[in-house]
């Protein structure tokens, strides 16, 4: 009987804590996140923390905050020649980076890491190692570049992304991308999708067999090996909406 009056108790303190702190709203950091170091990188209002790639201030048009998301809108589906992608201010080398996304119909975006803005700027999106945003049914760079290394949570043109869940479009999904030392993984909605050792043998050898492989990515250095960079979102030319974006620098 005392066990399952300390057990009942538990259960019942547990309960009261978390109704205190509540359902967690989009763009919080809960008590236990902001103890372990998380923060915000978006706080669901205004664009603070964030510029425009190879600019010093942000978009003036094709970015809009609403209802707690960011959203590129649509414009034609090319590469970052319309509104413009977007960087965060600050640079960062060892973390732990989640996000929401949430695609329409046909759509294509990405998010990037150690995104570094060498000159001159190039013709189409800063360089750097990208998370893919995608709609793998009906845009066709899924079925491009090599074994579906360009579908949803791959590493896009290195590495497939394997057993992943992907949420119908219009739902929100979830992407991490966690990097510590030269250890990368991708994560797509709970589950690891995505595991490589960054500047390994293995990596450059992916690297050679990718549009990568050309000059112009390692005239400043061998391509994706940067130690430290922004987070960048990409304008793809579709409306591709973010939100929950947060980091833990490792």
């Amino acid at each position: 009987m005392k066990s399952f009056l300390i057990a009942g108790l538990t259960g019942l303190l547990l309960t009261t804590l978390i109704a205190a702190e509540g359902p967690q709203s989009p763009n919080t950091l809960t008590a236990k996140e902001k103890r372990e170091g998380w923060k915000l990188l978006f706080d669901g209002k205004t664009t603070k923390g964030w510029r425009g790639a190879y600019m010093d201030k942000f978009p003036a048009k094709g970015w809009n905050v609403e209802d707690g998301t960011l959203s590129i809108q649509k414009s034609d589906g090319s590469e970052s020649t319309n509104f413009g992608d977007i960087v965060t201010e600050g640079e960062y080398s060892n973390f732990d980076l989640m996000f929401e996304f949430r695609l329409t119909e046909g759509a294509n975006s990405g998010l990037k890491y150690f995104v570094v803005e060498h000159k001159p700027k190039p013709a189409g999106s800063a360089f750097g190692l990208e998370f893919q945003v995608l709609d793998d049914a009906k845009h066709p760079d899924a079925k491009m570049g090599r074994d579906g290394n360009r579908t949803v949570g791959s590493l896009y043109d290195l590495i497939t992304a394997k057993g992943k869940q992907v949420n119908p479009i219009g739902e929100w999904n979830t992407g991490r991308v966690l990097v510590n030392g030269t250890h990368v993984e991708h994560w797509l909605n709970g589950k690891k999708v995505v595991e490589y050792e960054r500047g390994s043998e293995e990596f450059r050898k992916l690297v050679g067999m990718s549009k990568y492989a050309a000059p112009a990515y390692n005239a400043n250095g061998r391509f994706g090996e940067a130690p430290i960079g922004h987070i960048l979102l990409q304008d793809h030319g579709d409306k591709v909406s973010f939100r929950n974006i947060k980091i833990k620098t490792l």
